[in-house]
């Protein structure tokens, strides 16, 4: 690799592995860490790495997903059609080049006066849903999920009270209408939420959005029936049974909801021609948002005819005639109190600035990040300044500048601590990163406590019931000290934890016991090894099969495997040198974690066809081989093995659960094949 490769492609491996966790505690947890607008300008920048440098694109790239895998708690519900994202736009001249690519696109179809007709809604700031309508009647409601599976909530979604339990209209219902919409939290009912949690001595919801997600997804629906929630409807999904169903247009499609007594936010819903109609739209809904009586943090914009958002279409995941134009982040004044260092599961040292509250967009700031040394010295905040703080509706936001012009004098410049503010290790910065580490990895008890909670996340052991609470809650009670220590956790100890019951300490020891046997890829992210995110994981996996070849590897037989470079290699050999992580891994294979050996990628039986020049996609769940290995099949014949489809695509190889790709790959013509004939085709059948 060149070295700008090889940075893009370390940044890539960065990038993925932050969007991942922040979409699973964006849309499983709903307790996100970063604001809407930090998210899209992370997305933002994979996304133009991902197309000046196509080689880096993989098959579980974030950009290519629309959410986050579903909580285990709920039922798989699988969506007829995909529930896709939304483009986004931040500026007026984005919204000129949306506009633009539109007519581009569209060509002949444009009408005479140059000006496409769009639809304009507000962009509210809640829960995507979907109810299925069975002959009238609600017989099921799903979270959007990954846009392809969500979760089953309908006890949930009957207990609110603007979600019509049986459609009520004097035309004939259709056998199967599919409705979508958001749920949501009005400013009122989230208030008088909150104080009544406060009397109660609760932990406070964060915003609106934060307290409608949690509470449509409560496995008792009698807490969500007294939750005060909402629900706006959309669009339309599959509509069958009704010869009266509106195909032409989307305004079309919402006046046809109002008549069946679905709530449509009819007040701010225009249809509108040309680009500057549009920004102005944007300029007066922000405007009145203050006013309005729930959050909203954008314009959704589509094509209306349905004709045109047909001939449009769309790319992996979200449709080309759409896009939500974000509103831009709020700001406000407040002081200083101290500047604080948190010491994450890698060891880094990150400074939050510590603030006298101040509401900014409805909701109570007290802290902001300040990322990194470097950007504390470059905008040089100090304890006692004034700055301004903003936010993009949601939780942590940032210092965006110092009033210098406030400064009495009194303000000192800030000193990075040199050692660990949690252990008092030396803490270093590695030449060429703006992160200062502390190197005590496996005593420091923040790193402890972060590398536990990773070791139980759901790309990794997957342990059901051990989320941060209870883990604070294990090391403050002196149970464990180290990772390995999760497995002497017996029954006895967890039943004297506070609010602990019985029949859930026992799911808690089992859950733990299941994870003795987890394949190695899981293992080896759940480690928490520096740049190693799940693919680089499943890369070391499927290279050397099992933990003892991995861990005698040289730094030059790690450098050699695709998909790992120099960093990765480095930090890889690093960390299995490190003789504290020597006696973790002993600990963990004494204590019955057992550091199986993954079976051989089957070989080819005879002489396999030549597929040279041939280019594939592999997507879905398939049954006997991994992607990864069913692509080193492929490559073993000659053949070329991508991410993305394209034009270029030869044979997309579809298992369940095919997504965007499968429909893509059905617009291009390409040829696709379940994993039965692809076997066959190459001899393995």
């Amino acid at each position: 690799m060149t070295d700008s490769v090889e940075h893009a492609h370390q940044r890539v491996a960065e990038l993925s592995d932050l969007l991942r966790s922040h979409n699973h505690r964006y849309y499983v947890l709903a307790n996100p860490e970063l604001s809407d607008f930090e998210y899209d300008q992370l997305l933002l920048e994979l996304e133009r790495l991902e197309a000046h440098f196509p080689q880096l694109l993989s098959v579980d790239s974030p950009s290519q997903k629309v959410g986050s895998p579903i909580s285990t708690r709920f039922a798989p519900y699988t969506h007829r059609l995909p529930m896709l994202s939304l483009a986004k736009a931040m500026t007026s001249p984005e919204v000129l080049d949306f506009d633009q690519r539109i007519l581009k696109q569209l060509d002949e179809l444009v009408p005479e006066d140059g000006r496409v007709e769009y639809i304009c809604e507000p962009k509210f700031d809640g829960l995507a849903v979907e109810l299925i309508y069975e002959n009238g009647l609600l017989v099921s409601g799903s979270t959007r999920g990954d846009g392809v599976t969500g979760e089953e909530i309908t006890p949930n979604v009957k207990t609110i009270g603007a979600i019509p339990l049986s459609i009520r209209s004097d035309a004939p219902c259709p056998g199967l209408l599919e409705v979508r919409g958001e749920v949501y939290m009005p400013l009122a009912g989230f208030a008088r939420m909150n104080e009544q949690r406060q009397a109660d001595g609760l932990e406070l919801y964060k915003n609106p959005r934060n307290a409608a997600s949690g509470s449509l997804r409560q496995l008792d629906s009698a807490i969500t029936a007294k939750r005060p929630l909402s629900f706006y409807a959309y669009a339309l999904g599959v509509v069958e049974g009704h010869h009266g169903a509106p195909v032409a247009s989307h305004m079309a499609a919402m006046q046809w909801l109002k008549s069946m007594r679905f709530p449509v936010y009819s007040d701010w819903i225009r249809v509108l021609r040309g680009a500057d109609a549009l920004i102005d739209y944007w300029q007066e809904l922000l405007n009145a948002r203050p006013q309005l009586p729930m959050e909203i943090d954008g314009v959704v914009v589509k094509v209306n005819s349905y004709a045109l958002q047909r001939t449009l279409g769309q790319v992996s995941r979200s449709p080309r005639w759409a896009v939500a134009v974000k509103f831009p982040p709020e700001q406000q004044h407040t002081r200083v109190n101290d500047i604080l260092i948190t010491v994450g599961r890698t060891g880094a040292l990150t400074p939050s600035a510590d603030l006298a509250p101040v509401l900014v967009g409805g909701v109570t700031v007290s802290r902001a990040t300040l990322h990194n040394e470097d950007e504390i010295r470059r905008k040089d905040v100090r304890v006692g300044d004034w700055v301004v703080v903003q936010r993009a509706g949601d939780v942590i936001p940032e210092v965006v500048k110092v009033m210098t012009e406030k400064r009495s004098g009194a303000e000192l410049p800030y000193c990075f601590p040199t050692h660990c503010p949690e252990c008092g290790a030396v803490a270093i910065r590695p030449e060429g990163e703006a992160v200062k580490r502390c190197t005590n990895a496996t005593s420091c008890p923040a790193q402890i406590r972060e590398a536990i909670i990773h070791w139980a996340s759901r790309d990794a052991m997957d342990i059901d019931g051990l989320g941060d609470k209870l883990v604070d809650q294990l090391i403050n009670a002196g149970y464990i000290h180290t990772l390995a220590d999760l497995y002497i956790l017996t029954y006895e100890q967890l039943v004297k934890l506070d609010r602990f019951a019985h029949k859930s300490a026992q799911n808690l020891v089992d859950a733990i016991a299941v994870t003795r046997t987890k394949a190695l890829p899981k293992l080896l992210f759940g480690l928490g090894i520096r740049l190693v995110g799940v693919h680089v994981a499943e890369v070391l996996a499927n290279h050397f099969r099992n933990m003892d070849a991995l861990r005698a590897a040289t730094l030059e037989e790690l450098q050699q495997i695709d998909a790992v470079g120099p960093k990765v290699a480095e930090s890889v050999s690093h960390y299995f040198a490190d003789p504290s992580v020597q006696q973790m891994l002993v600990q963990l294979n004494e204590r019955g974690v057992l550091f199986e050996v993954m079976a051989e990628a089957p070989a080819l039986s005879g002489d396999g066809p030549d597929l040279s020049g041939t280019v594939w996609v592999f997507t879905g769940a398939l049954e006997k081989n991994s992607r990864s290995d069913a692509g080193a099949l492929v490559k073993a014949l000659g053949a070329k093995v991508t991410g993305s489809v394209s034009k270029k695509t030869t044979y997309l190889v579809a298992g369940p659960g095919a997504g965007s790709k499968l429909t893509k790959a059905q617009d291009l013509g390409v040829e696709i094949m379940d994993e039965a004939t692809f076997l066959k085709m190459i001899n393995l059948g």
